[in-house]
């Protein structure tokens, strides 16, 4: 292990980083439950919400990328033994329920978005009524509450009942679960969804529950810049930069450099690096790993935007775009969409980062591909389009071992 202030190679840092997220948990065991699912958590502490279903929704491809073939329900099923809530941690996201008084703060400021924080102000007294409704009939829809007057205009244009019931939620009063249908939120009073033995832990000062959650973050990060552990549970840089040299001198984080980063990182004492990550995985958009844009691209070299809100004909790479991980790097991306009507699982476009190993990478690509088309039960197979420098090869392997 290196000394303090010892310097990581950047190859020790991707080897680090993946092992901290729970690359090298076992895949495909023959049944994954409840214990597995816990260790993934003990890894990441969080899993970022998105609803996007043209593959599969984020949450669940998370979970896949790490443990293989699992139920896709699980994550439902954690929520209803009262281990997970929902809260707005990195964006929307499910949480484990021993973690809900770090963040207890955050729901005693005031939300970002007006239309949230002033509609107690617009309509007073309206929130109280719709808590009281929540408490006496919950777990309730926003379209339950049938506040609005004319056609929804966009995404965002939410009525007076969804605006009261997000300011619920922001301040804690209420939680959620999702329907499965729709994955629509459904808001139910908290201590509904989270024990009490977890509601009753004391409420930390504000700045002891931020250490924590940075202690936690470089935990689950494994090697990490400030900013990269403020962003993990989305907190500001300068908020809790002071903290950062309390936490060293506490002896709680260890500060460490890593070769080509301008800022200084830090990492858990007691630390270890893996030999070798030999994993093959298909990453979330919204994977820890890459979700933030400026780490995935100190770490790995890789440059990645997301291109769901970018109109079709100006898109690069295509609008569901997977990183691929193969071993310790991120090698290149998949343009994924499960075509369920006909059972095939498209690879739309696949392509090669610069100079890596195609021929070495295609075999294990192809299992991992078949492994997900099998896991979202498209029992057609992969189908591979033209576009990338990994599908000719890719067509070729998938025909041979088919």
């Amino acid at each position: 292990m290196p000394r303090r202030n010892d310097s990581l190679s950047v190859a020790m840092a991707r080897r680090l980083s993946l092992g901290a997220q729970g690359f090298l948990l076992p895949r495909d065991q023959p049944e994954v439950g409840v214990r597995q699912f816990r260790k993934v958590l003990d890894h990441i502490g969080l899993i970022q919400i998105d609803s996007v279903n043209v593959l599969a929704r984020s949450q669940d491809l998370v979970l896949f990328s790490r443990l293989g073939m699992h139920p896709r329900g699980l994550i439902a099923d954690m929520t209803a033994r009262q281990e997970l809530f929902e809260y707005w941690v990195h964006e929307a996201s499910f949480v484990p329920v021993e973690q809900h008084h770090l963040h207890r703060h955050r729901m005693t400021k005031d939300h970002q978005w007006a239309g949230i924080r002033t509609i107690e102000d617009k309509r007073p007294g309206f929130v109280e009524y719709v808590y009281d409704r929540v408490r006496r009939e919950g777990p309730l829809a926003a379209g339950d509450l049938k506040q609005r007057t004319g056609p929804k205009k966009t995404w965002w244009d939410w009525d007076d009942g969804k605006y009261a019931l997000e300011w619920l939620f922001w301040t804690g009063r209420v939680t959620a679960t999702r329907r499965d249908n729709d994955f629509a939120r459904l808001y139910h009073v908290t201590n509904k969804v989270i024990p009490r033995r977890y509601l009753n832990v004391a409420t930390p000062d504000e700045r002891d529950a931020r250490k924590e959650l940075l202690v936690l973050a470089a935990a689950y990060h494994g090697v990490a810049t400030l900013k990269d552990l403020a962003d993990y549970h989305r907190q500001k840089p300068a908020e809790v930069r002071p903290l950062i040299p309390e936490l060293v001198a506490e002896g709680r984080l260890q500060e460490v450099s890593v070769e080509g980063w301008t800022d200084n990182a830090y990492v858990v004492p007691g630390f270890r690096i893996p030999n070798k990550v030999d994993r093959t995985a298909l990453l979330s958009p919204f994977d820890p790993v890459v979700w933030n844009r400026a780490r995935a691209a100190r770490l790995f070299d890789f440059h990645y935007k997301i291109e769901i809100y970018t109109p079709a004909p100006q898109r690069t790479y295509g609008y569901y775009v997977l990183p691929i991980l193969w071993n310790s790097q991120l090698v290149g991306r998949v343009d994924l969409k499960a075509d369920r009507q006909r059972g095939v699982l498209m690879a739309k476009g696949i392509f090669a980062e610069p100079g890596v190993p195609i021929d070495e990478i295609v075999p294990d690509l192809a299992v991992e591909l078949t492994r997900m088309a099998a896991w979202l039960e498209l029992g057609n197979g992969v189908e591979v389009g033209d576009r990338g420098e990994f599908a000719n090869p890719l067509r070729a392997e998938l025909g041979a071992t088919g």
